[in-house]
């Protein structure tokens, strides 16, 4: 069985790579050529722990190529994975879906044997059945092409494990047949025990954007309790401990902080409120609403708490560490740490920026930040410091090791990683979201009204 991946940004290379792990022959396509010719040196263009090694073994091996013809990969496949980027529509919270209908369309018309279509991609319920009839519409005469879907699941830092030994394997198909064509596909995984659920295609698309939805809930869940425990006091991570030792809530993802961000949390809960209203159910997405404000209001809110540190933002000089939207990755879409700098830019702040993988794909966002290759250099001449990522190098962090480093002794913990009596103890000022361990000469005036801070005051 011979494998095409159409797309190969972090979805769609994760993927190639990984099927040639599995043992099958894959030919990756892309209409960036210079993406192409990246890939086929072995080289990735976006860092992912595990990745590269994969990419370059199967790229030596020849089990992994990459091409950005449409007419080869039509010849040569007979599973074509379709994992192209379904972005936020500019004005709109909806998907644009003109990637995967370009994708789905050249496909059907240049599949010249009987195959499977296989989306990967985030949609919106509904797609598949319309792409079904795209390609019924504009297929070869005498050739047998389908579509059936298979959402990802991956995790950022994971992904390589997430795809060889996901949790659960979804697909959304028409016919027994092409079930087991993607049992096939995944016969080592489910040879390992990994649950395979087998339903229709509304099911399959709506499976991530659940997944997703629900996450988000419970971030932004303990992020509104954090607001109310920095008014009437009390300590967030204690009372995520507590509620998260009952089973049917859990511990995880109860993390109070700076919020979620990242290229698919933030645009799938607006993507699935866009579709909703489509279907004439704005009601009941409407809650996604005001989690995306929760969200936004907590990176507002280190904004104010900085001013509140320093009396002042003009002309002040501040670190912030970390601003990829998660540790282990590059990735700085829709990334509260890189917001939140450049909001302090815009309000007079000198602003140093270190992160260990981030700085480059953030200085194309923000090219106006000061980027410095080490936190040594950051934090040099810093009156405050803000870790806004929890990469193991700021949770290792000591009020020691860093007094070395900077003059400051201010520091926000936008991820609630560090133990704030130790810093405390140490004779710094340490501020957070959901607790209060301020030295009594430093507690900041903080009422209701300072906390509804305007979440478009963040961009």
């Amino acid at each position: 069985m011979r494998i095409t991946v159409i797309g190969t940004g972090y979805l769609g290379a994760t993927h190639a790579a990984c099927m040639a792990e599995l043992g099958f022959e894959v030919l990756g396509l892309d209409v960036d050529p210079a993406r192409v010719v990246s890939l086929s040196q072995g080289r990735l263009p976006f860092h992912e722990p595990g990745l590269p090694e994969l990419l370059k073994k199967h790229v030596e091996s020849g089990r992994l190529r990459f091409t950005t013809s449409y007419q080869e990969a039509g010849a040569w496949g007979d599973v074509h994975f379709v994992g192209v980027g379904t972005p936020q529509l500019p004005g709109s919270g909806a998907a644009d879906m003109s990637f995967v209908e370009s994708a789905v369309l050249s496909l059907a018309q240049n599949i010249s044997k009987d195959s499977l279509i296989v989306g990967k991609s985030t949609v919106p319920v509904g797609t598949a059945r319309r792409l079904r009839e795209i390609i019924r519409e504009n297929k070869r005469p005498g050739v047998s092409v389908d579509i059936a879907w298979n959402p990802e699941f991956l995790r950022e830092g994971f992904a390589v494990a997430d795809t060889l030994a996901p949790d659960r394997l979804v697909i959304g198909v028409a016919s027994p047949e092409h079930e087991s064509v993607l049992r096939q596909v995944y016969a080592a995984a489910i040879a390992d025990g990994v649950p395979l659920i087998a339903t229709d295609f509304e099911t399959a698309e709506l499976v991530k954007v659940a997944a997703n939805a629900f996450l988000a809930t419970k971030i932004s869940f303990i992020n509104a309790f954090s607001e109310l425990t920095e008014i009437a006091g009390g300590d967030i991570r204690t009372l995520a401990d507590a509620i998260g030792l009952d089973e049917r809530i859990g511990r995880r993802f109860l993390n109070a902080g700076v919020g979620f961000g990242g290229g698919c949390l933030p645009k799938d809960i607006r993507a699935l409120q866009a579709r909703a209203g489509e279907l004439g159910l704005e009601r009941s997405m409407r809650f996604l609403q005001e989690m995306d404000q929760i969200n936004l209001r907590r990176r507002a809110r280190v904004v104010w708490l900085s001013r509140s540190m320093l009396g002042s933002l003009s002309q002040r000089n501040i670190a912030v560490l970390g601003i990829t939207f998660k540790p282990d990755s590059d990735d700085v879409r829709d990334s509260p740490g890189l917001d939140i700098a450049n909001k302090l830019f815009e309000d007079g702040a000198e602003v140093t920026v270190y992160d260990p993988a981030g700085n480059a794909n953030a200085h194309r966002r923000f090219p106006h930040l000061n980027y410095l290759g080490s936190l040594r250099d950051a934090v040099k001449n810093a009156e405050l410091v803000l870790v806004l990522t929890e990469w193991e190098e700021f949770k290792a962090l000591t009020p020691e090791s860093l007094a070395a480093l900077t003059p400051a002794r201010k520091i926000i913990d936008g991820r609630n990683i560090l133990e704030h009596s130790i810093w405390d103890d140490a004779g710094w000022s340490i501020g957070s979201l959901g607790r209060r361990y301020w030295p009594a000469r430093n507690v900041p005036s903080q009422d209701a009204a300072q906390l509804e801070v305007s979440s478009g005051s963040v961009p």
